[in-house]
């Protein structure tokens, strides 16, 4: 049996490294845009190609910890997907649950990476349809946990797998994308007494509850009364906030050596967190035997690891070893505030 099969997409990622002017434009968050001349030519300084994709890169993160790990996905039958089937296989990674479709392209990025800062043109392509023919026998899946994030019309199998891994005593570990959130968050609140962790990020958990961020209290009180399990809301830079229904833990990051790309953070920090439940053997059906020092290890794991992949170009080139991890000075220092809820 698998300790854990990550389920969602992997895509074929192609990191391009330039050096373009900005302008401000107020239409988006950060009020800055890129400036490219139209009918020109562009010089670029570097290409890098790279698997991401929420399922293989949380996937790569289970594997580098040694468990025993399988990924779920669908790419279509091209040289992306190859190059995301082979990568796969050289970390360790059973494919054997990898879907190919003949009618529908590889997920695709191109990223447009500047100091640390990226643009992201995405086309999504097969991942996005994973569907519940695709799981027809959901007991060849079996596992000790499933990982869960879900992009395009994919959510529309979130139930079946929800209710297969609560009749089955599958811990679930459940990372909402955008759209999902956006096209069914009604789904996602009924189901949420059956997730063992929950991993949002600020504007994510804003959406799922319809309260504005700066009420955090009220939206912890709220989730932690739908659910026994474990709430993460990461913070970006700054950090991130857990609650296991006792306390809240709120952690700052280790500072990175240098900021290179923040492909892939979220995913890392998540899967990072869970990773680190599995070694611990913790039992997702009791949860009265989780301890603080298993949560506070597994803060501490989850944010090294996002900080290691950020320093790095691609979504899973930093993703730490279990050895790295053990060995390090650097990051045995997280501060950690634990107050009661």
């Amino acid at each position: 049996m698998f300790d854990i099969i990550t389920i969602g997409s992997t895509t074929f990622d192609n990191f391009v490294l330039i050096d373009a002017e900005t302008m401000f434009w107020d239409r988006v968050p950060s009020k800055r845009a890129l400036v490219f001349p139209f009918g020109e030519k562009v010089e670029i300084k570097k290409i890098i190609y790279s698997i991401g994709g929420n399922s293989a890169n949380a996937a790569i993160t289970f594997a580098r910890q040694n468990l025993k790990t399988a990924c779920l996905a669908k790419i279509g039958k091209d040289i992306y997907g190859d190059f995301i089937l082979k990568n796969l296989k050289k970390e360790r990674i059973n494919i054997k649950y990898i879907i190919q479709d003949n009618s529908k392209e590889t997920a695709y990025s191109i990223i447009l990476l500047q100091k640390g800062e990226r643009t992201i043109l995405s086309y999504h392509g097969a991942s996005n349809y994973l569907q519940n023919n695709d799981l027809k026998n959901l007991n060849q899946f079996k596992s000790k946990w499933w990982y869960v994030s879900l992009a395009g019309e994919s959510y529309k199998i979130f139930q079946k797998i929800v209710n297969f891994a609560y009749q089955n005593k599958i811990a679930l570990a459940f990372n909402p994308s955008g759209y999902h959130l956006m096209k069914d968050k009604n789904t996602i609140l009924k189901n949420l007494s059956k997730i063992s962790v929950l991993i949002l990020n600020e504007e994510e958990a804003s959406i799922l509850m319809n309260i504005k961020w700066q009420k955090e209290k009220e939206i912890f009180k709220k989730l932690d009364k739908l659910m026994p399990g474990i709430l993460i809301i990461t913070k970006g830079r700054d950090g991130a906030m857990v609650s296991d229904n006792r306390f809240i833990y709120r952690s700052g990051i280790f500072k990175e050596k240098k900021l290179v790309d923040r492909t892939g953070a979220g995913d890392a920090y998540g899967s990072g967190f869970v990773a680190s439940l599995i070694l611990q053997n913790i039992d997702f059906y009791n949860f009265k035997n989780i301890t603080e020092q298993n949560i506070l290890h597994a803060i501490n794991f989850a944010t090294a690891n996002s900080t290691s992949v950020v320093e790095f170009i691609g979504a899973t080139t930093g993703i730490l070893k279990l050895n790295d991890f053990k060995k390090s000075v650097r990051f045995k220092d997280l501060k950690i505030q634990v107050e009661k809820i």
